[in-house]
């Protein structure tokens, strides 16, 4: 059949605990077909008999199952939508399971542009992805496996496919084998883990590799094309990783780290054991890197290689534990990397958003219904207050102790809470209480921690008082040429947004003049009108090394100056963005606008509408769409492309 894909799927004795039925090992042989998008399976399975029952179940969404045997026996069985299930056949001890499946997962496997046309008919020429996500999407939509996160395997892939593709799975490679136009991958995880951090991820990649300090290989894949990405794109990854050895005290857990870009990921990124996918958006050139840097997700992601796949929480309840800790400790990596203010004024933007959601939101964070906001962001400042209260020192041998004592083991909150009062005095009860299961958020104790800096101190003062514009120049004009954090500068420019210009013009001169790209950046969005006598000022914001800055500049200038249209539409030309390409994007919209002749606005639509094909990431084609629409261009052709696009991103959700 033509390009049919061959998995092979093995794993090796590892003890887990549970109370009925402990499963021990997988193997299995996956045929998956991009062009029918189905996996076809055989598979076996061990696994032991804890205590007598009369049902053993593994999850399996809408998958067919035929030649069922358990040590060897032909036995009988029942599949439904959701579980396998099995009733006879088995013994107390040691037992094999073995199967043959069929399933057509319609989601957490995704096929993306594995649309052949007569110009890409060949592998090589395909730009195809299959990737997986199985947190939220469950793995057992294509491999028959455990959704409850407290079942561990140790699970090891042999992958066969065409060798113009990279494969890449979890754990160790092994080796490689050719065959013919295949090539056979062969990874094997050591340690157990949840099946929702299973993943596969194929495409035609390529990947720079550094060593890390305590020699752990860090790969960094790209998609060919993007050589000049990686730097900027991957910039303080083995910083970061260095520095995550030594702050918590427990080395990596797994034996590689694989980072992979790929295209319409449904997430930011995802921590899947030793190989994070993230969103190709974050794939930046060195101008890109100003605006959308990839380093907090970056340090999220492998944050949970400790906290959420060496230890695990038991419930939803937990959540907390895995998305608190990963975002407070991406928060120490930055500080590690750009300094305490940054990390101040991070926990402070984090704090009012907080703050604000909280009074409507009285989910707390122990509660399995909790927001993103609230296990993330107050997980992280539940963190930092025990940190604050304890010291680095014992916040960190606490931690330690928790790793290790719950190494490859599900835990609760109260798991990490015993650690603290073994080495501290600490009211663990109360700041539970006040925490992690009120709602209500303590901001005189936040304010508090706060204003242990200087700078953070400075900020929330002007905050509350601001300068007056007028009577306040000589003091605004120091602050602006001072070396105090940017945000202050920033607050200065927005908080004189309402004024009229010529109050406020010598202080947008003096940011400009900062040549601080967010400063800058401040002046080009607080502007809602431009007057003449500045526009020569205004239009130094097209060069600055910000794509986003450069966006909201060329439309403003467009819009408000209609006389040198024609100047900013040449100047832009040939720009490009990021990679949703939002300035080209940006260009070609107000070209249409700005040309008056009907053959050449023809063509700049029809280039326009190319960038809603299906051979394009979804990001750039939603950004297209947005632009079409709001040109007001309702074509059959572009209403039959806004109706497929919508299709796809319904089927996605």
């Amino acid at each position: 059949m033509k390009y049919l894909f061959v998995f092979f799927i093995s794993t090796f004795t590892f003890a887990q605990h549970t109370e009925v039925v402990d499963f021990k090992t997988i193997n299995a042989t996956l045929e998956i077909n991009p062009i029918k998008r189905n996996v076809v399976g055989k598979c076996e399975y061990t696994f032991e008999v804890i205590q007598k029952t009369d049902t053993i179940r593994i999850d399996a969404q809408k998958m067919e199952f035929s030649n069922v045997k358990i040590n060897g026996y032909d036995v009988k069985f029942k599949a439904n939508k959701k579980q396998f299930l099995l009733f006879e056949g088995f013994k107390n001890g040691t037992n094999t399971l073995t199967f043959n499946y069929e399933a057509f997962p319609t989601q957490a496997m995704y096929f993306v542009n594995w649309d052949f046309s007569k110009e890409m008919d060949t592998p090589e020429k395909v730009q195809g992805q299959i990737w997986t996500q199985g947190q939220g999407r469950y793995t057992s939509n294509w491999l028959p496996s455990f959704d409850d996160v407290n079942e561990k395997v140790i699970f090891g892939l042999t992958i066969a496919f065409h060798k113009s593709f990279e494969v890449i799975s979890n754990g160790v490679l092994v080796n490689k084998t050719e065959n013919g136009d295949s090539i056979s991958w062969h990874y094997q995880m050591q340690k157990p883990m949840s099946s929702y951090l299973l993943m596969l991820a194929i495409g035609h990649f390529q990947k720079q590799t550094q060593i890390a300090n305590s020699q752990i290989p860090l790969e960094f894949y790209y998609e060919n094309g993007d050589s000049n990405k990686i730097e900027p794109t991957y910039r303080y990854s083995k910083q970061v990783f260095d520095f995550f050895e030594k702050e918590i005290g427990i080395p990596y857990p797994w034996e590689v780290y694989r980072q992979i870009p790929v295209r319409d990921f449904l997430y930011a990124g995802m921590e899947n054991t030793t190989t994070t996918l993230f969103s190709r958006d974050f794939v930046v050139d060195s101008i890109g890197y100003n605006d959308r840097n990839y380093l907090n997700i970056n340090a999220h992601e492998l944050a949970h290689q400790w906290f959420g796949n060496i230890v695990t929480a038991k419930s939803g309840k937990e959540h907390w534990l895995q998305e608190g800790f990963a975002t407070y400790y991406a928060l120490l990596a930055e500080r590690e990397v750009f300094g305490e203010q940054y990390f101040y004024n991070e926990l402070y933007k984090s704090s009012r958003q907080i703050a604000q959601a909280s009074k409507t939101d009285t989910i707390p964070v122990l509660n399995e219904k909790a927001s993103s906001l609230t296990f993330y962001q107050k997980g992280a400042w539940a963190l930092h207050v025990l940190r604050e209260a304890l010291g680095k020192d014992k916040f960190n041998l606490a931690v330690k102790k928790y790793l290790e004592k719950c190494a490859f083991q599900n835990v609760t909150t109260d798991d990490f809470l015993t650690e603290i009062d073994l080495i501290s005095n600490y009211d663990t009860k109360s700041f539970r209480k006040r925490w992690l299961e009120g709602s209500v958020f303590p901001n005189e104790e936040v304010d508090a921690l706060l204003q242990k800096n200087d700078f953070m101190k400075e900020y929330l003062q002007l905050l509350a008082t601001p300068l007056d514009i007028v009577k306040d120049k000589e003091s605004i004009v120091k602050l602006m040429k001072s070396d105090v954090y940017f945000p202050i500068k920033e607050l200065l420019v927005y908080q004189s947004a309402s004024k009229a210009f010529e109050q406020k013009h010598y202080l947008l001169i003096e940011a400009l003049k900062t040549n601080e790209l967010h400063v800058r950046q401040a002046v080009a969005s607080s502007m809602a009108a431009i007057p003449e006598s500045f526009r020569e000022q205004y239009e130094t914001l097209l060069k600055d090394r910000s794509y986003e800055t450069q966006e909201i500049a060329l439309f403003n200038l467009w819009k408000q100056f209609p006389k040198f249209r024609e100047k900013y539409i040449e100047l832009s030309k040939n720009w490009i963005g990021f990679e949703d390409k939002n300035l080209k994007l940006q260009y070609l919209s107000l070209a249409y606008l700005t040309d008056k002749k009907d053959a050449k606005k023809f063509k700049i639509y029809q280039e326009l509408l190319s960038y809603t094909g299906t051979n394009y990431d979804s990001g750039i084609q939603q950004n297209a769409l947005q632009k079409l629409l709001n040109l007001k261009i309702n074509t059959k052709k572009f209403l039959e492309v806004w109706l497929m696009l919508l299709e796809i991103i319904v089927g996605n959700l």
